[in-house]
């Protein structure tokens, strides 16, 4: 089995972000038509993201190795008929399904090819692994040494992915102004780590629907994070 080291961090920044529901709508509204019947979400956290999912979906697993979370999201979904939560890393769960989830986590991750080789194992042929990471590595800040992000994403990381069995589908960036925002909080407020709970707010409910605007016309060229759908095929 391979080794698949995540850092540790205290978890605020899930609780922190479980207000920006506008986000995750947004993004679950970008990857929809590439979401199966049969969902596995990796690192479900505290199932902000799973929330979004079982109001859409049906049959989906959730899994995260991490004691408090998996409690946590025991308590959530438990009573949940269409929901399978498991302790487990991807390499221990024993199906396989047509979509696999990453929504923030890769960057969590230390071995993050190696993860992303594991799960493509864990899809059925011309299933979809979708991934949501943060953008831009010259964007790294206090923040995202504190939550336990090894890195952030230059799109060509994706785009130079080489896997016998799949192929890059689909990817582009999403939420151009939380560039803009971002950037400036690194540099107004370097030595803040976390988002204020108005920050938050403010980046969701005013901030997220103009980037929904901003992103479409400028053809999702520009923005603070990267989403990316593989493909699986056969060998």
């Amino acid at each position: 089995m391979i080794d698949i080291q995540l850092m540790k961090y205290s978890g605020t920044e899930l609780e922190i972000f479980e207000k920006a529901s506008n986000f995750r709508k947004y993004s679950y509204l970008l990857v929809k038509k590439f979401i199966g019947t049969k969902i596995l979400e990796v690192g479900a956290g505290i199932g902000s993201f799973t929330n979004t999912l079982i109001k859409n979906n049906s049959n989906i697993t959730v899994n995260d190795d991490d004691d408090f979370h998996f409690e946590t999201l025991k308590k959530r979904f438990d009573s949940k008929k269409n929901v399978k939560i498991e302790k487990k890393n991807i390499n221990q769960l024993n199906d396989t399904y047509d979509t696999i989830l990453y929504m923030s986590v890769l960057e969590h991750i230390k071995d993050d090819k190696s993860e992303i080789s594991n799960a493509l194992d864990k899809l059925d042929h011309k299933g979809n692994l979708i991934i949501l990471v943060p953008a831009h590595q010259g964007l790294y800040s206090n923040f995202d040494k504190e939550v336990g992000h090894f890195r952030r994403y230059e799109m060509n990381f994706f785009k130079n992915l080489n896997f016998n069995n799949a192929k890059v589908k689909k990817t582009f960036y999403v939420d151009s102004l939380g560039y803009v925002l971002y950037y400036l909080n690194k540099i107004i407020f370097k030595k803040n780590i976390y988002p204020t709970n108005f920050q938050v707010l403010l980046w969701d409910k005013i901030f997220i629907p103009l980037s929904m605007i901003f992103d479409f016309l400028s053809l999702y060229k520009f923005g603070k994070n990267i989403i990316c759908v593989i493909e699986k095929k056969n060998i």
